[in-house]
Formats: structure tokens, sequence, C-alpha cells
């Protein structure tokens, strides 16, 4: 054994004894017995958006690394075998082995879909990493996504998400009212009870539906992603925040019996390619926003927080919303509950930590 991998094995056995994300961050060694594994995955997004679609790239690449080479997974963007939002469906019918997708994408199949990405006004990025790595969601996400033949890690995140953008101001609830609005899943139904309209359209219909007026507003990611459609020159008014997406965390879907025939120790690597592909997407975004933001101003958007009272008849609204779909499906109550305790415990401490230090930096800097 080489000096190389003596270290590394020393340093994966002290990683692993220290337990947490240590275990999963953990490297794998490769030895001259293993298997050659070739895998493939389909992603939900397009090649042109690098950070979304690069998640699987950045993941792939680490695994092939930790296992010289020997376990590999080629990455197809959406379309190039099944479409985006069919790539879940082809890993649990074992199409494919692995996907990177969006769970709030499948909630036509079950409305709890949508906590493993985000539903409206609940957890933001760090505590949706919290509640899904070392919380109760842990659990409650594996035992939902096995009952679909998949096994999931988080693989990506947007952070919050902006709230879209619109072809007239919006200021006020009344403004809401028969405005097509590119949206889906669970923001796209509370939209509706608001007087909204929701369209679904594919990326590359954004665009010519707003210069048309075929649709009155999309909303697409944040700032880095929404340049590149160029929304600005048809629809100028820029709003925030997107309360439908205050986070949108990714996951890998891979199939539970692929998964079940890997080695233990590539089941570690995978795991361990998926935790750097998660923290990797949310540093890019935090890196590539604020620059996009300011060019997008200085080309012309009009930057505007949406009304107080659009805010709170939205949460109001979302709020009767999750009420009944909680009595129609048990499995969206034991989420939205597991969810609701944890935001309550989590806002605490945001409150004295995180949203203290940046209220105070965002005061000063303004000084």
């Amino acid at each position: 054994m080489t000096t190389r991998r003596k270290f590394l094995t020393t340093a994966a056995k002290s990683a692993a004894a220290a337990g947490g994300l240590a275990t999963i961050a953990a490297p794998a060694i490769a030895q001259s017995s293993d298997p050659i594994i070739r895998w493939r995955l389909v992603s939900s997004f397009p090649k042109n958006i690098e950070t979304l679609y690069g998640c699987a790239e950045v993941m792939s690449k680490a695994l092939a690394a930790s296992t010289d080479n020997k376990f590999q997974i080629q990455v197809f963007a959406a379309g190039e075998v099944v479409p985006g939002l069919q790539a879940f469906d082809a890993v649990a019918n074992n199409t494919v082995q692995i996907c990177h997708s969006a769970s709030y994408y499948y909630t036509g199949k079950d409305t709890a879909f949508a906590f493993g990405a985000h539903a409206p006004f609940m957890l933001n990025t760090r505590q949706q990493a919290a509640w899904a790595y070392h919380g109760e969601g842990k659990k409650l996400l594996e035992d939902f996504y096995r009952g679909f033949n998949v096994v999931a890690f988080p693989g990506g995140n947007t952070t919050t998400q902006m709230g879209g953008w619109f072809r007239k101001e919006i200021k006020s609830v009344e403004d809401l009212k028969g405005l097509k609005f590119r949206i889906s899943g669970l923001g796209g139904q509370v939209l509706t009870r608001m007087g909204a309209v929701p369209q679904q359209l594919g990326i590359g219909d954004i665009y010519p539906s707003l210069e048309r007026g075929t649709i009155d507003a999309a909303e697409f990611n944040g700032p880095a992603d929404d340049e590149k459609l160029g929304l600005y020159k048809v629809a100028p008014h820029y709003y925030y925040p997107g309360f439908w997406d205050g986070t949108s965390m990714q996951h890998f879907f891979i199939n539970s019996a692929e998964w079940d025939k890997l080695p233990k120790h590539y089941q570690a690597a995978l795991q361990s390619a998926a935790a750097l592909a998660n923290i990797d997407s949310i540093a890019r975004y935090d890196v590539l926003n604020p620059p996009a933001l300011r060019r997008l101003v200085a080309a012309g958007a009009k930057l505007h927080a949406f009304p107080a009272d659009v805010l709170d008849s939205a949460y109001d609204t979302t709020m009767e919303l999750y009420e009944e779909l909680s009595a129609k499906n048990p499995t969206f109550k034991k989420f939205y509950d597991s969810q609701k305790a944890f935001q309550k415990d989590a806002s605490l401490w945001n409150q004295v930590s995180e949203f203290a230090y940046d209220s105070t930096i965002i005061r000063e800097l303004r000084r």
C-alpha cells in the first residue's frame, strides 16, 4: 500500500469515527479488486443552466476521483435520454440508475414530494439542510422515497429564489387577479387561490410568451440563471422574495435496487460526492448572483419587494391550503408537522444569530 493510500485510509477511519457529516465526507479508497461500474444519470436541467446542471458533473467527477475511476457516472442533460420532468420516473422504473432533479416537480404523484425541495413559506436553505441531514426529515425522506423504489441524497440548492418577472407592477393583491403567471407546484396552487392563473411552460417558451403577452409574469430562479433568459427586456419588474422557493434543494435520486447492489465503500463515495455537489452549488450561487443582479439592474430591470399585503395574504392562503392538504393526505401532514415544528425552533435561533447579524451588517453598509 502506498504512503498516499495509507494516509487516506487513516483519514477515512478518523472521519468516520467523528460521526455525523464527517461520516458522509469520509473518502472511499478503491482497491484493485473493486468492480468497474458504469451508470447513466439524467438531469432535469439543460446544460445552459450551468450551476444546476453542473451539480451532477461535480458529483460525477468527485466519485470517479475517489474510486480510481472504477465507478463512473455519465451525465445527460434534460431531453437527451428522457424529458427533464420524467427524470424521477426513469430512475423509479430503472431506465437509468440515477437522476438529478427537484422533488417538488413530482407533487402530481403526491403533494408530500414538495418537502424534499421546498414548500411555500417553509424552511430556508440552512434549515432545510439541517432538517434533511440531521433532523427528523432524514428518516421521513428515506422512508418516503423508498416507497417509490428510490434512494435519495441532497445534491444542490439554488438558495432563496426571486419572485419573478412581471410586465406590470404589483401594488396590491388586486393586481394578481387574472394574472397569467408561469409557475407550478404548491406555489401555483397558492396563487390560484389569490386569483392568478398559473401557466406551466418550458424554459425556452418563457421569453416568447412574455413578449407576445400570452403570459403576464414568470418565475424561474435567481439572477444568475434569470439573466440568461433576458426576461428584463419584456417584463422589467423584478420582484422578491420568491416565497414559494425560500430554498430549493435538489437531490440525486438512485434506483433502490441498484443502490443496494453497490459495495459499501462505493455507497460512501457516492454519498460523499453528493454532499460536495450540494455545498458547491450553494457557494457558486452566492458568488454568481450578486454581480448578475447588478448587471440586470444596470440593463433596466426594476427591482421591487412584494408589497406587505401580498405577502401576508399569500401566507394566510398557504396556511389554509396546508390545512386542507393535511386533512386529505396523512403523509403530507406528517411532513408538514415536522417542518413546521422544526421551523419554529430554528427561527428562534435565527432571530438572534444570522438574521440579527445580517441586519446589522446591511444597516452599517448603508450608513
